[in-house]
């Protein structure tokens, strides 16, 4: 994997990976940046959040569990010193639906952080990642 990086204006910079699709980035107007883009840091915990959602989207669909509508809502705790780092993140799932397994969706986030995700398996090495999930039955 390969990503290139250039500078806009500032501190505004764009990166592409090999999927070749540019993401920019930009820092807070109080360090010299425009607040004009996402924070790299968040794109960190959307880059988990995408990868576990995938998984367990995908792993619920070959069980055969009709999804209405799926989120997440990812949070963690920072340092207060530099480098500010994460201490605690924790990744919430909001599973919509009707007739839909508790042991289902506990399996396919088991299956998400254990196996298949590797945002989840690196980060877990330097962070704990904590799991919750609800279902809310639709009509």
């Amino acid at each position: 994997m390969k990503v290139e990086l250039i500078q806009g204006r500032g501190m505004t910079l764009m990166a592409k990976a090999d999927s070749g699709h540019w993401v920019s980035m930009d820092a807070p107007e109080e360090i010299g940046g425009s607040s004009g883009a996402t924070k790299p840091i968040e794109l960190m915990l959307m880059g988990l959040a995408g990868c576990t959602g995938m998984d367990v989207i995908s792993i619920l669909q070959k069980k055969r569990v009709k999804l209405e509508d799926f989120r997440m809502e990812v949070t963690t705790e920072r340092e207060e010193k530099h480098p500010k780092v994460f201490t605690e993140i924790n990744i919430h799932f909001k599973i919509y639906g009707k007739e839909i397994k508790e042991k289902d969706v506990a399996r396919a986030i088991e299956l998400s952080s254990e196996t298949y995700c590797a945002a989840s398996a690196m980060l877990k090495k330097a962070v704990p990642i904590k799991t919750s999930f609800e279902i809310i039955e639709t009509e």
